[in-house]
């Protein structure tokens, strides 16, 4: 059983999907798997802040170990990018 076929079957159940409600996170377990299995437009379709996220993570780790002089700034403009992604993509589940 490799890692892929380990993060399918222990998926965790979104709370809000048991109570008939939409979430701004749901599909982002699915759309790190397709990342995993190199089908990324299919991540991106599922989750379109997958990449930005992915981003913003990355330069946050190397941002801790260098401690660039805008780091601060450039992980703020990331996170406001990656929640504005994730709130449009939320607000088109509707229309």
């Amino acid at each position: 059983m490799g890692l892929v076929d380990f993060l399918e079957k222990n998926m965790l159940s979104c709370q809000w999907k048991e109570l008939g409600l939409e979430c701004t996170g749901c599909g982002l377990q699915r759309s790190v798997i397709h990342i995993l299995r190199a089908e990324f437009t299919e991540a991106l379709a599922v989750y379109p802040a997958i990449y930005t996220l992915i981003l913003m993570f990355a330069f946050l780790g190397i941002h801790l170990k260098f401690n660039f002089a805008k780091g601060a700034q450039v992980l703020k403009w990331l996170f406001v990018l990656n929640i504005s992604i994730i709130i449009v993509h939320y607000i088109s589940k509707f229309i």
